[in-house]
C-alpha cells in the first residue's frame, strides 16, 4: 500500500515506527542520551565532503549498534564473484533460456544462496566496476541478512515477489517493479515460491535519475513516484546466533550476532533504500520519423566521472504507441562501443520473438553486431505502417554499459542455458541489393 511508504526521490526523509513516538531527537543527531534509551548510528553514503547534491547519509537510532558482533570469517561464495578472468573472452552474441530455479523438494536455496554472476568487469577495491547477477531461489531467509559492501544492488524481480525487510522498514517488490538497495544497507528476502530475477550491480557510485535536458522539467520516472520504507523495528534476541553475511571486495564474509539487525526505531537522512512501479514510467517517443535513442527509456543512471558516458543505465521498453512515418520500427542494426545486456519480465520482444523469453538474457558485447532477426526484418520492411501499440502486455529491459563485461564460466557453461544456435537468428537475412534500381521506383 502506498501508505505503508515515503514518496520522493533522494529526499531528506524522517520515520519513526508508530510505537515508540519521540524517537527522532530533536533539533541534533547525537545526543548525549536518545530517546529510549537507542544508540544513534552514521550509515555515510559518499564521502563527508561530497558536494551537497551528491552528499548521502542517514542517522539511524537503534536498539542495539551494528558494530556488536563476532568477527567475520570467510564463507563459501557460491556462483557469486568477482573474477572476470576465469575463462577466456568470447566476443559472440549470446542468449540464455530462462535460468532453471531449483525445486524446493529438491534443495532449499534462499536469495543469497541462489545468487551467481552471469558477467561484469571492473574492480571493486579501487570502486570502479558492475556485475550482472541472477538470484533464484525457494525459500525466505531465516535469521540471516545481506549487506553489500561493494556496492549498490538494483533489483528486478522476474518471477515471484520478494518481501525486502531493511533496517529502514519493509518493501514488498513484485514483477514490474524495481528496487535499489544500496552501498552497507542490511536486508532480508522472504519469498513465497518459486522465485526469479535480475541484479545490476554498482561499485564506486550510486544510482540517481537522468538529466532531462531538452524534454524539460517532466517525463521519464518522475521522483515523486520512487518509494521509500518507513520505519519498522523488531526488538528480537537470536540464542541459536543471527548471521550477517557481508559481501566484501566480492568475496563473502559471515559473522554472528545475538539480536535481530532490523532494530532501528527511527531513522533520518537522505540514504535510504527505494522502491519503484515501472508502469509509473512517463514514455517519451518519436512521432514523426525515425528512432530516437533508446537512452530516452533510461530509468535510472549510474554516471561515471566522464560526462555523458554511463558506468551503467538501466532502461526499459514499456507498452507505448508506435507511430513514425516511412521508418523501419523496429531497433536498427547496431554496433555499440557500450555493452548491453538485456532481460525480459513479461511477455515477447519486439525484436526477437521467439527465443528471447521471460527470465532469459543476451548479452551484446562492445562492437558485436546485433539487431532484429530475419523474420522481424521482413516483416516491418512491408508492412502497413499505421499507428500501433507496441510492446503491449510486455516489459524487456537493458543494463547498458561502458564497461567490456567479461562473462563467467557459470553464464558461459556451469548454468548450461546458454543457447549456441542464437546466432541462426540472422542466418536467413538476404541480400535486396538491387543496382538497378532508381528514385522513380519508390
Amino acid at each position: 500500500v502506498a501508505e505503508d511508504y515515503l514518496s520522493g526521490f533522494g529526499n531528506e526523509f524522517s520515520s519513526e515506527d508508530p510505537r515508540c513516538p519521540g524517537s527522532l531527537p530533536e533539533g541534533q543527531n547525537n545526543p548525549q542520551v536518545c530517546p529510549y534509551g537507542l544508540y544513534a548510528e552514521q550509515l555515510s553514503g559518499s564521502a563527508f565532503t561530497c558536494p551537497r547534491p551528491a552528499n548521502k547519509r542517514s542517522w539511524l537510532y537503534r536498539i542495539l549498534p551494528s558494530v556488536k558482533h563476532k568477527p567475520f570469517t570467510a564463507v563459501p561464495c557460491g556462483d557469486l564473484l568477482e573474477n572476470w578472468n576465469e575463462v577466456e573472452p568470447d566476443p559472440n552474441q549470446m542468449r540464455w533460456l530462462p535460468f532453471t530455479i531449483p525445486k524446493v523438494a529438491e534443495k532449499k536455496v534462499d536469495f543469497v544462496a541462489g545468487l551467481h554472476t552471469v558477467c561484469g568487469a571492473g574492480d571493486s577495491k579501487s570502486r570502479n566496476g558492475i556485475g550482472i547477477h541472477m538470484y533464484t531461489c525457494n525459500t525466505s531467509m531465516v535469521d540471516r541478512c545481506f549487506n553489500n559492501s561493494d556496492g549498490d544492488f538494483l533489483i528486478v524481480p522476474q518471477k515471484g515477489e520478494i518481501l525486502i525487510t531493511t533496517e529502514f522498514g519493509k518493501m514488498m517488490v513484485e514483477p514490474n517493479e524495481i528496487c535499489v538497495i544500496q552501498q552497507g544497507m542490511r536486508f532480508s528476502v522472504d519469498v513465497f515460491g518459486e522465485t526469479r530475477g535480475y541484479i545490476l550491480e554498482v561499485y564506486g557510485c550510486h544510482f540517481e535519475l537522468p538529466d532531462l535536458g531538452p524534454i524539460g522539467a517532466n517525463g521519464l520516472a518522475n521522483p515523486r513516484d520512487f518509494l521509500c520504507p518507513v520505519a519498522w523495528y523488531e526488538d528480537r534476541t537470536v540464542s541459536t546466533g543471527y548471521t550477517v553475511i557481508n559481501k566484501y571486495q566480492g568475496k563473502l564474509f559471515a559473522c554472528q550476532q545475538e539480536f535481530s539487525p532490523f532494530n532501528v526505531v527511527a531513522w533520518h537522512g537522505n540514504y535510504t533504500p527505494y522502491k519503484y512501479n515501472l508502469t509509473n514510467f512517463m514514455v517519451i517517443n518519436c512521432v514523426a520519423f525515425d528512432h530516437a535513442d533508446p537512452s530516452i527509456f533510461t530509468v535510472l543512471t549510474a554516471k561515471s566521472t566522464r560526462p555523458g558516458v554511463a558506468i551503467a543505465d538501466f532502461v526499459i521498453f514499456p507498452p507505448r504507441w508506435g507511430v513514425a512515418d516511412h521508418t523501419f520500427r523496429p531497433p536498427y542494426y547496431h554496433r555499440n562501443c557500450m555493452s548491453e545486456f538485456m532481460g525480459l519480465i513479461k511477455g515477447h520482444y519486439e525484436a526477437k520473438e521467439e527465443g528471447f523469453q521471460p527470465g532469459g538474457g543476451s548479452l551484446h558485447s562492445i562492437m558485436t553486431p546485433h539487431g532484429p532477426d530475419a523474420d522481424c526484418f521482413e516483416k516491418n520492411s512491408t508492412t502497413d505502417l499505421k499507428p500501433e501499440r507496441v510492446a503491449e502486455g510486455t516489459m524487456a529491459f537493458m543494463f547498458e554499459s561502458s564497461f567490456s563485461m567479461a562473462v563467467t564460466k557459470w553464464g558461459l557453461q556451469t548454468c548450461q542455458r546458454l543457447d549456441k544456435s542464437y546466432y541462426q537468428c540472422w542466418e536467413p537475412l538476404r541480400s535486396h541489393f538491387n543496382p538497378k534500381w532508381k528514385p522513380s521506383q519508390q
